[in-house]
């Protein structure tokens, strides 16, 4: 894992650029992106070269830098500032439609939008402007990292020596600045002495848990072994589970999760077998203006994903698929939610909002 370069990064001062890792070309590629322009943003958070909640909130921050360091405001002082805001907004809304469902996005675009509505009043160029905006975005980043060693101390107490785990999708390094959420867990329980063996589903259509996780795991150390996404019930049936982690693109106010498409199923299938399922994520990834999962907006991709499997077509010329990226886990299936701020279990709207008086 630390031979990967960073997944997400600046590169430079004033002008700099964004610089991701490729995360379409893994892993039989590592190859990094220079992003210097917005609209180039916008397309590796669409085709998803970038990915993972924490991960694209960082991007999305950064990815406002880049859209707005080259303006040039008609007027000088408090108005060109002003000019400046605004077409940071239009920048910021933008990205932020890139990618419906994960919340960290918007969280993180609008956190820096407010950092500079609210230096405003004090700024008189525009550049102090953009230099204030990368600042509050690199403070972005670096919480993150942060956030992630404190949310894998957490769930690594919920993990003994021995112990073997199912995952789902890509919750790790790649999703996020830092160690990650789900499989942070796991690299914060590894670094205690805890022995543990992961299965990893593959996670159709797109194979993040075969090419991405399994990828970080191994580069790891820990020892994987990937299953086909239909084999969960087997595998939970065979042998001893401790517990699933999965991540989260969004938490309402009650615990439903979103996650990646075919996670319901899977804690449906855990508390069949009465194995703990626990949701992993900052508590930016809570969306406290939803009282439930049912306001989760659903993001639906292309149907050649599920089609084609790396550009050859599986299914006959003629027929559509349905394709959701991501469905939601109602918190009746969920053990707790780890955050960097503890455990809700069971998660409720009492614990949650426990959680967030201590975070």
């Amino acid at each position: 894992m630390s031979a990967l370069p960073p997944t997400v990064a600046w590169i430079g001062g004033m002008p700099g650029a964004l610089e991701i890792l490729d995360q379409t070309r893994l892993p039989l590629e590592t190859r990094t992106l220079r992003l210097d322009r917005v609209e180039q943003v916008f397309d590796a958070i669409r085709r998803l070269a970038v990915r993972g909640a924490p991960a694209i909130g960082v991007a999305g921050a950064y990815g406002l830098i880049v859209g707005i360091q080259g303006f040039r405001p008609h007027a000088a002082g408090a108005a060109g500032v002003a000019e400046l805001l605004a077409h940071a907004a239009k920048v910021g809304e933008y990205l932020k439609s890139s990618r419906p469902t994960a919340v960290n996005l918007g969280w993180a675009v609008d956190e820096v939008l407010s950092h500079l509505k609210n230096l405003a009043p004090k700024l008189t160029k525009a550049e102090d402007a953009v230099a204030a905006a990368l600042e509050r975005a690199r403070a972005i980043d670096a919480d993150d990292r942060e956030r992630c060693e404190r949310i894998g101390r957490h769930g690594a107490s919920l993990l003994r020596d021995g112990d073997t785990v199912y995952t789902h999708c890509n919750a790790g390094a790649l999703a996020t600045a830092g160690i990650g959420t789900a499989l942070g867990v796991m690299y914060a329980a590894a670094r205690e002495g805890k022995r543990l063996r992961v299965f990893a589903d593959e996670t159709r259509p797109l194979l993040q848990g075969s090419r991405l996780t399994a990828y970080e795991l191994h580069a790891a150390g820990i020892p994987v072994t990937v299953v086909c996404d239909n084999m969960a019930s087997r595998v939970m049936q065979t042998h001893k589970i401790a517990a699933v982690f999965v991540g989260a693109d969004r938490i309402a106010r009650n615990g439903d999760a979103a996650n990646k498409i075919g996670t319901c199923g899977l804690a449906i299938i855990a508390k069949h077998y009465g194995v703990p399922f626990y949701v992993v994520a900052p508590l930016s990834t809570f969306d406290f203006g939803l009282a439930d999962g049912s306001g989760i907006p659903i993001e639906e991709r292309a149907a050649e994903e599920v089609t084609e499997i790396a550009g050859v077509r599986m299914a006959p010329p003629g027929v559509g698929a349905f394709n959701p990226a991501f469905d939601v886990t109602p918190a009746s299936l969920i053990t707790g939610i780890v955050t960097e701020a503890g455990i809700a279990s069971p998660p409720t709207p009492q614990t949650v909002e426990n959680l967030v008086r201590r975070g």
